[in-house]
């Protein structure tokens, strides 16, 4: 499987549209980043984690499920680095593939020492926008599609039956 953990404040802090909401709210930026990573995740089928510290939201450490996301809020005391490192540790094995998105350059040596890929918050920003685009094109391409029906009928019948659907007769 397939598992993509996410640096979640270091997202936020590199895409234009989450720093603009963090300006006014670091909770919708959370947000936001959650709704993005949900339609990441059900168009790849990825197992999708994203890790936000406790800088922000201090507390005990605290896991919650969102339209099939994984959110991890760490101990006060842990870094997202430090616990991206054991999430990682835990799930890379021969079965799973672990990326791991971020831009902190320290955090991606370690995690390419523990066998995990990198993302890069620009590269993952692309193929966002790439999903989007190619969920734009899926959509337009069934719009295009008529309907088949289920008796197939000459054409003239299935005109006169649009008359009267239509009440032209």
């Amino acid at each position: 499987m397939n598992v993509l953990v996410v640096d979640g404040y270091n997202i936020i802090g590199a895409w234009d549209e989450l720093k603009r909401i963090k300006q006014s709210s670091i909770g919708q930026a959370r947000d936001r980043l959650i709704e993005l990573l949900a339609e990441y995740q059900a168009y790849t089928g990825m197992r999708v984690i994203v890790v936000f510290d406790a800088y922000y939201v201090k507390g005990i450490e605290s896991k919650l499920k969102e339209y099939q996301v994984e959110i991890i809020y760490t101990k006060e005391k842990e870094t997202a680095d430090e616990c991206i490192e054991r999430i990682v540790k835990g799930l890379k094995n021969v079965i799973n593939q672990v990326y791991v998105a971020t831009s902190d350059y320290a955090e991606q040596r370690t995690i390419f020492s523990r066998g995990a890929l990198r993302i890069s918050a620009r590269e993952l920003y692309i193929e966002l926008k790439d999903i989007d685009r190619e969920i734009e094109q899926q959509v337009e391409q069934h719009k295009k599609v008529k309907p088949q029906t289920k008796i197939p009928l000459d054409e003239h019948v299935l005109e006169k039956f649009e008359k009267w659907r239509r009440g032209d007769t």
